[in-house]
């Protein structure tokens, strides 16, 4: 871990001066801080996106950290939604929102005379079908972390050791990943997903996501979780709150969470 770690400082080292996208994610962070404790505040831009897509409050946390980190940050706004290809949700979607994404980041980099821009994209990554990278490519944005090897297991051990208030916290994706390929995606239904979202963490579930699937929502929580959801007052609560939102039908997987499961029907 220690020889990767030095690898990454020297690649970092090697670029002087990065634009990194940044989600307040564990693994944007970890990448974030160690970028610049090697180059410094005035070689460092992280920028977080905001959309319908992700939640407020991880915009928020996103920006609250960036102060805490003594980073140069700005926010801004995609417009996927602007894209008809996006709204009609094939299974090329991640695609068509990085390209929004990394096509404004490379605009700014471009505006505050930063060569390069880079991403938190895992070793890991690679084992889920992620057609964002097409994108990626495209529009040369770096993932040291990815080419480096770093898996999350490597990050999350990595951040503990640096003090990161993230090196435990939950993966997340965004919001247009809880709904099927096909199904068209609105504000409505991501706002839908949102709140079920953070209700679930309210009552102290970490590792979940709300699958959208038109009149049923299909619950996934961490399988340790599985057995607190079907205690009488849990479960009331959890259906009459899905209720209220909407959904007719108010189902658990059995399967548990599981990183990218609406990629099982390709």
């Amino acid at each position: 871990m220690s020889s990767k770690l030095e690898q990454l400082k020297a690649s970092l080292t090697y670029l002087q001066k990065v634009l990194i996208a940044f989600s307040g994610g564990v693994d944007s962070t970890f990448l974030l801080k160690v970028a610049r404790d090697i180059l410094g505040k005035d070689n460092v831009l992280a920028v977080i996106a905001e959309s319908p897509t992700y939640p407020s409050d991880e915009v928020k946390w996103a920006e609250d950290l960036a102060k805490k980190l003594d980073v140069n940050y700005k926010i801004i706004q995609t417009d996927e939604f602007s894209n008809e290809k996006f709204i009609s949700n094939p299974k090329e979607r991640c695609y068509y929102c990085k390209s929004e994404l990394f096509s404004k980041l490379k605009q700014i980099a471009k505006e505050n005379n930063i060569p390069h821009v880079l991403d938190g994209s895992n070793y890991d990554d690679k084992s889920d079908y992620r057609p964002g990278t097409q994108a990626k490519c495209e529009l040369e944005v770096k993932s040291p972390l990815l080419d480096l090897e770093f898996t999350k297991k490597d990050i999350r051990g990595a951040s503990k050791e640096l003090n990161l208030p993230t090196w435990d916290k939950p993966s997340y994706a965004c919001l247009a990943s809880r709904i099927p390929y096909g199904t068209q995606i609105t504000p409505e239904i991501l706002k839908r997903v949102e709140e079920g979202e953070k209700f679930l963490l309210s009552l102290g579930f970490k590792q979940l996501r709300v699958r959208h699937h038109g009149d049923i929502v299909r619950i996934e929580v961490d399988q340790d979780s599985l057995p607190d959801v079907v205690q009488d007052e849990v479960r009331d609560e959890i259906a009459k709150k899905f209720e209220q939102l909407g959904y007719t039908y108010v189902t658990f997987d059995l399967k548990g969470y599981r990183t990218g499961s609406m990629n099982e029907t390709l």
